[in-house]
């Protein structure tokens, strides 16, 4: 295995943007499922519990990682533009920023998965890199 250096990162990262080969999605274009909860939310606990160690290592994570906003600290601004949370937790999957859809409250695991396929259904499809010449 060789090690990877800065200099080396840098050389890719600029042959992939001369060649006009993406590395992936910007942050900008990136899906992610933001969990708003509480910390006496019992449901929220229960998802944690049931859900909450084993998402991130599931192909719907890769699709829309999740990030936990903890509502005790008030609603984040950058969330101002999204329709009001008004139970807890409540899942909110955002591409580009843009709300694409939510479950509110946690139905349980199984129901948990089905709804979030649902929602990732929704999702643009990721755009293949196109390498130049073909």
């Amino acid at each position: 295995m060789v090690p990877v250096g800065r200099r080396s990162i840098g050389l890719v990262v600029g042959a992939a943007a001369i060649l006009g080969v993406g590395l992936g999605p910007s942050a900008a274009e990136a899906a992610e499922l933001v969990m708003f909860g509480e910390r006496a939310c019992g449901w929220c606990a229960r998802f944690e519990a049931e859900v909450g160690a084993i998402y991130p290592k599931t192909e719907e994570a890769r699709r829309a990682p999740l990030r936990r906003v903890d509502l005790d600290h008030g609603m984040p601004s950058e969330f101002a533009h999204l329709r009001p949370v008004t139970f807890t937790p409540t899942f909110v999957l955002l591409e580009a920023g843009r709300e694409v859809g939510r479950i509110q409250g946690y139905p349980g695991e199984m129901h948990f998965w089905g709804l979030l396929g649902m929602l990732l259904e929704r999702l643009a499809e990721p755009r293949a890199a196109a390498l130049p010449g073909g």
